[in-house]
């Protein structure tokens, strides 16, 4: 639901992997996005309309993005598909940071694009401390951006989760990300990204901002 810049975007990603897509849009014009070669059904009218997701194929459905631009619509379409027509594979766009936790909580997948986006900026800007990237359904595990002292670089990966209570996820080096095996060594500019608990996370924080000496 949705055929702006992301929409869009996804529906020809998705084809172009050789699903089947329908997209839904209230705006006629906003189809143009998705070129000439786009192949699937084209939809218009409100996205959390029962009739207009009968037409575009939801009880066979095995996945369905709400990425309009209104939360509400978003997450009204992504309720509707999963609780009225059992897709299990549901996700919804907000906008809202502390609407998209709630609602996160409550078993619907959510992408907080202003939160990522602050995130990813204030990474850059103030690396200290961490950045939360993504938490499951109950809230209780997170994967984090974390910042290292500066003396970690050099040591093996395996030596942060020796002395936390974290499991390194990936990292990226050079842009680029990489799954590390327990002999990659850490270099500087590395992004460290680790999956751990909310109870663990201040004392990993606490045990990462120090030389692995101190630690």
């Amino acid at each position: 639901m949705g055929c702006g810049r992301v929409g869009s975007g996804l529906a020809i990603d998705l084809e172009a992997t050789g699903h089947s897509v329908s997209i839904i849009d209230q705006n006629q014009e906003a189809f143009r996005r998705l070129g000439p070669n786009f192949k699937g059904e084209t939809i218009a009218g409100v996205g959390f309309d029962r009739d207009i997701l009968l037409a575009a194929g939801i009880e066979k459905a095995d996945a369905f993005a709400a990425v309009s631009n209104g939360d509400n619509s978003n997450i009204l379409a992504a309720r509707v598909a999963r609780e009225t027509y059992g897709v299990k594979k549901v996700v919804a766009r907000i906008y809202d940071p502390a609407r998209a936790e709630i609602y996160q909580r409550l078993g619907i997948p959510t992408v907080a694009t202003v939160l990522w986006t602050t995130d990813q900026i204030i990474r850059r800007l103030a690396p200290e401390g961490s950045r939360s990237e993504w938490r499951d359904a109950s809230g209780a595990v997170q994967l984090c951006e974390v910042h290292v002292h500066s003396d970690w670089f050099g040591q093996p990966v395996s030596l942060i989760e020796t002395s936390t209570k974290v499991r390194v996820a990936f990292i990226t080096r050079l842009g680029e990300g990489m799954i590390p095996t327990e002999n990659t060594a850490l270099q500087e500019g590395d992004l460290v990204h680790v999956m751990v608990t909310d109870s663990d996370l201040a004392g990993v924080e606490a045990t990462l901002a120090k030389s692995p000496k101190e630690a």
